[in-house]
């Protein structure tokens, strides 16, 4: 049976249009995410693009992922991604226990991030598991022009209230017969807890692009 990476990259977007093949130092961001799955060979069989656009394709065949042609119709602003990794496994030999979802709009990731993942994913024999991190922030909602807390009470100290966790999106794992039901994060998916800056990065517009470009030339390029 065999571990996938799927990396989802459609063509439209609206908030920043081709975000998917915008350039990084001369490297389009779908390459960010072919090239970690490529770096984790020990633990991915194959890599697969899933795309309805010319462009992104092109991209993904040269630097080494096979292409998934997506339909037309799982290809809207509203279709979830779920979508999208079904129909690669209904394209593609049914030989697959795990799918590794990498997002390309999260580009940058700690480089043993999917090492330590998966070693968890085993051995705590998981059907899906997902990173999250803490958000220290103070929430509330308005109401009638009142604010109203949510997490904490007026006065109290960050370090002090409950803490909150938000989907990073760096990293998924899921079993594939659950893909296979439309379930990407199971009910008692493993919350893996990652505290990093990498996980501040989601890419969907021009200032998401320059913030994850800045921690590119910061953290990743000096060391290269």
């Amino acid at each position: 049976m065999k571990n996938i990476a799927i990396i989802p990259a459609r063509g439209g977007s609206k908030r920043l249009p081709q975000k998917n093949i915008k350039l990084i130092d001369g490297l389009p961001l779908l390459s960010f995410s072919i090239q970690y799955a490529q770096a984790n060979t020990q633990i991915i069989d194959e890599i697969y693009v899933s795309t309805d656009d010319k462009d992104i394709k092109k991209i993904a065949l040269d630097y080494g992922a096979k292409v998934i042609d997506r339909p037309v119709e799982l290809s809207g602003d509203l279709e979830p991604t779920v979508s999208a990794l079904k129909h690669v496994l209904q394209s593609i030999d049914n030989n697959v226990e795990n799918v590794i979802l990498l997002q390309p709009t999260n580009p940058i990731r700690p480089e043993n991030l999917l090492k330590v993942a998966f070693d968890i994913y085993k051995k705590e024999k998981c059907n899906s598991l997902f990173t999250v991190s803490r958000n220290y922030k103070k929430f509330g909602k308005i109401t009638d022009q009142k604010f109203i807390p949510y997490n904490y009470k007026i006065g109290q100290r960050s370090q002090d209230i409950d803490p909150l966790y938000f989907e990073n999106g760096l990293l998924y794992i899921t079993k594939a017969s659950l893909i296979h039901e439309d379930i990407t994060i199971s009910e008692n998916a493993y919350p893996l807890e990652i505290d990093h800056v990498f996980a501040n990065v989601d890419i969907d517009t021009q200032e998401d692009f320059d913030y994850a470009k800045y921690l590119y030339h910061k953290h990743i390029k000096p060391n290269s």
